[in-house]
């Protein structure tokens, strides 16, 4: 079985940022992008950042276990793991990366056990979370407060990860993570 890498995080917290730099690094990593059934936010393109579907899409697709995990993150609102696209970046011979949300990460690392490096990414506080959402302008306030209330509930499930980096500085959480991968991938600095 091939070795995998999941990176978790509340919404905010600064998961995508920081595998966004592993990704950068000489690691042979490859992003496992993710199926959801929300809309595009911004600039976001199918296939790149999501495989968007629709809920209907998502449902059938759950029917014909086509899915590794999936979670319905809020009702009707669905993000998962498609198998075709393990199968295709390991085809590669590349690293699965996963950004996935926290049960979701739960999910995979119960699947991959010892191949896989499951790694909570927390923010320093709620209240710092909540700053963070409303700064990044991609949520109304009633979606905002639903994340921040969801955050607390995940922040709860921390200690079921290999290990928690706190993103109170991004450059000195980078270095972590990537301190991390390069330990469980047995690759030198």
């Amino acid at each position: 079985m091939p070795k995998v890498i999941i990176f978790s995080a509340p919404s905010g917290a600064g998961k995508s940022t920081i595998v966004n730099h592993l990704l950068t690094r000489d690691l042979g990593l490859e992003f496992s992008i993710s199926a959801t059934s929300r809309p595009p936010r911004g600039n976001e393109t199918d296939g790149i950042e999501y495989y968007f579907l629709s809920k209907e899409e998502f449902e059938e697709k759950i029917k014909n276990k086509a899915f590794v995990e999936y979670e319905e993150v809020y009702t009707g609102l669905y993000y998962g793991t498609l198998r075709s696209e393990l199968k295709r970046i390991s085809e590669k011979g590349h690293t699965i990366v996963f950004d996935v949300d926290v049960l979701g990460g739960i999910n995979l690392k119960k699947q991959f056990g010892d191949d896989a490096l499951a790694v909570f990414i927390s923010p320093p506080s709620i209240k710092t979370l909540k700053e963070r959402l409303i700064k990044r302008s991609t949520d109304s306030v009633e979606m905002i407060m639903k994340r921040v209330g969801k955050a607390e509930y995940e922040m709860s499930f921390a200690s079921q990860f290999d290990k928690t980096i706190v993103n109170d500085d991004l450059e000195k959480a980078k270095s972590e993570a990537e301190k991390l991968v390069r330990e469980f991938l047995k690759i030198a600095n």
